[in-house]
């Protein structure tokens, strides 16, 4: 069993993701550019329980779509680099704007883990959260932490280690839509399925599909190829 494993931080700006960073890499970190573009990429490591775990700053995003290249560069680590976990960093104090990118997270891998930071400052406005609750909605681990004052860290690095040890498996919930769009979800997954395998999520890749996101399309066909004939071409056929 390899004691190397890849955790990728996914949030909007400005809920502390880069403060939980810096305060569990320490100095233990590097920064440069994503390949081929001009985003920042940061990088570090932190040990626990005889465990390295490679630590990638995803850029600060408000969706996982094709709108910036910020989002592209989250989302394609996220579906196409497959980290070991991917941490979603939400406000504490301002869950309800956050929430649409956890959702997106969960319709693309099944390992993540919720963190909602800024507990300090929501327990000074009187905000309660109760994360047995969320964590039984959402079907993966919920964790509060203050990152500034680097409160709830063992808990979320255990909590990782179990993820990573099988201990805890993961069924993030799906976001149901109306039957209109389920019928056309099913029909695109049906056909888009053989040609992903489990790569990728078929119903999320179907979703991107009905967005008519071609950003993704070009993605995939760089990536990947099937018998000679690119996804892209394959999966506008189907």
């Amino acid at each position: 069993m390899t004691n190397l494993y890849r955790i990728a931080l996914a949030g909007n700006p400005n809920t502390g993701k880069s403060t939980l960073f810096n305060a569990l890499t320490g100095l233990r970190q590097h920064t440069g550019n994503w390949a081929g573009k001009t985003v920042s990429l940061a990088e570090g490591a932190v040990s626990h329980k005889d465990k390295t775990y490679k630590m990638i700053d995803l850029p600060g995003t408000y969706s996982l779509f094709s709108n910036s290249t910020d989002e592209e560069v989250a989302r394609n680590y996220i579906v196409f680099e497959k980290p070991d976990v991917t941490l979603v960093v939400l406000d504490a104090t301002s869950l309800e704007h956050n929430f649409n990118l956890a959702l997106q997270v969960l319709e693309m891998t099944t390992s993540v883990v919720i963190c909602i930071n800024l507990m300090d400052e929501a327990e000074k406005k009187g905000i309660k959260i109760n994360e047995l609750l969320l964590t039984k909605r959402l079907g993966v681990p919920v964790i509060k932490i203050s990152a500034r004052n680097k409160n709830g860290f063992p808990m979320l690095l255990d909590t990782i280690d179990r993820i990573v040890t099988g201990k805890i498996e993961c069924n993030p919930v799906q976001t149901s839509y109306n039957e209109e769009i389920e019928e056309k979800i099913s029909k695109i997954e049906s056909k888009v399925r053989n040609l992903v395998e489990d790569q990728i999520s078929s119903r999320w890749l179907a979703l991107r599909l009905l967005d008519g996101d071609e950003a993704l399309l070009n993605e995939l066909n760089k990536r990947m190829e099937l018998k000679g004939v690119t996804n892209e071409k394959r999966v506008k056929e189907a």
